[in-house]
């Protein structure tokens, strides 16, 4: 008779549990968003109500949303990446100078990109995962490492005149019946980016591979107990490895659809870019310690945070520092959410 081996009790509660603060989390950031929308169609007036103020919000921060996404992987292994924008820039600088310098293809370009993050996603992976080097140490070293490079590549910002890509950066695709009547009484189709499809079809790819594949659960399990994931079988430096891979790649990406959007390099481009994915993937209910995080969360993340800056900016409180002010508000406030959560969870084991 074959012997099938058992999976230890306390593993088996540790990942349930871990679920069920994830999906506790991801309810609780969509309340909070949904909130602040209503919120926002009450007190500032029917501007939130038309359909292409959620799709601007999208259409600015999809570049965000792909880094984030990275950013949730890592994390819900316990570990953490703040390069992410260091490698959007570079991206879009060399894009940028293959493009109108060396007069190339956007095809080209595209697989530039993602060179540029695959490598950042192997160095790093392997220096993390392999060496047993802190990730903010390695991390800190790849922003500054693609800081720098970025400004060796070109020193000036330019805008792309490259005809094809104009050509694809101004690419609106028309959402069907969810236009609005404009001011001088014209019927205006709705619209999203190429940049958002791409971000939204790496959303439901990341949630489907986090949620119901092996690989997705070893990163649960790696975040969670490191140890328990050793006894579960989980080679935990290949998952590690493999998790800051898919974020460099992810940044890679993103850099990319960053490039689309604002159609020009410069040194100072995704300034930030890390710190906004960072507290996007908290929002959406990632912990920093590990094991909980949830890539629709992450989604509602990034949508909470760009909301958040909208209605300061409707609010005429248009200076900087408000708009910190408010994010680190929300911030604290969705930390606290999550330190009552574990609480709740170390009460009842």
């Amino acid at each position: 008779m074959a012997m099938t081996e058992k999976k230890p009790a306390g593993v088996k509660r540790l990942r349930i549990r871990s679920m069920s603060d994830t999906n506790l989390l991801l309810m609780i950031t969509i309340g909070v968003f949904i909130l602040m929308y209503v919120c926002a169609i009450v007190f500032q007036g029917s501007g939130f109500l038309k359909p292409q103020t959620f799709f601007n919000i999208l259409n600015a921060n999809a570049a965000l949303l792909i880094a984030s996404c990275g950013l949730t992987i890592v994390m819900v292994t316990g570990s953490i990446d703040i390069s992410v924008g260091g490698v959007a820039a570079l991206v879009s600088m060399c894009c940028a100078v293959y493009l109108d310098y060396m007069n190339g293809n956007i095809f080209v370009s595209a697989l530039i990109a993602l060179g540029i993050g695959l490598g950042f996603g192997l160095v790093q992976g392997f220096l993390v995962a392999y060496l047993d080097i802190q990730p903010f140490i390695v991390t800190l070293a790849g922003m500054f490492f693609a800081r720098g490079m970025t400004t060796i590549v070109h020193t000036n910002p330019f805008n792309v005149e490259n005809k094809a890509f104009v050509t694809l950066k101004e690419t609106r695709i028309t959402v069907p019946g969810m236009g609005s009547v404009n001011r001088i009484g014209k019927y205006v189709d709705a619209y999203v980016e190429i940049g958002v499809v791409v971000a939204l079809l790496l959303v439901v790819l990341l949630f489907i591979l986090l949620r119901w594949s092996r690989l997705g659960r070893g990163f649960y399990a790696v975040g969670g107990n490191r140890q328990s994931a050793l006894m579960l079988g989980i080679n935990v430096k290949r998952t590690r490895f493999i998790a800051h891979l898919l974020c460099g790649v992810l940044a890679g990406i993103g850099g990319y659809v960053y490039f689309l959007h604002v159609g020009s390099g410069a040194a100072s481009h995704a300034s930030g870019m890390e710190m906004n994915a960072i507290a996007s993937a908290i929002i959406g209910g990632t912990l920093l310690t590990g094991g909980v995080g949830n890539i629709a969360g992450t989604l509602f993340g990034v949508l909470s945070l760009s909301l958040i800056q909208n209605i300061v900016s409707s609010a005429g409180l248009d200076q900087a520092w408000w708009t910190g002010i408010t994010i680190a508000g929300m911030l604290c406030l969705f930390l606290i959410i999550q330190s009552i959560v574990m609480a709740r969870k170390k009460g009842t084991s």
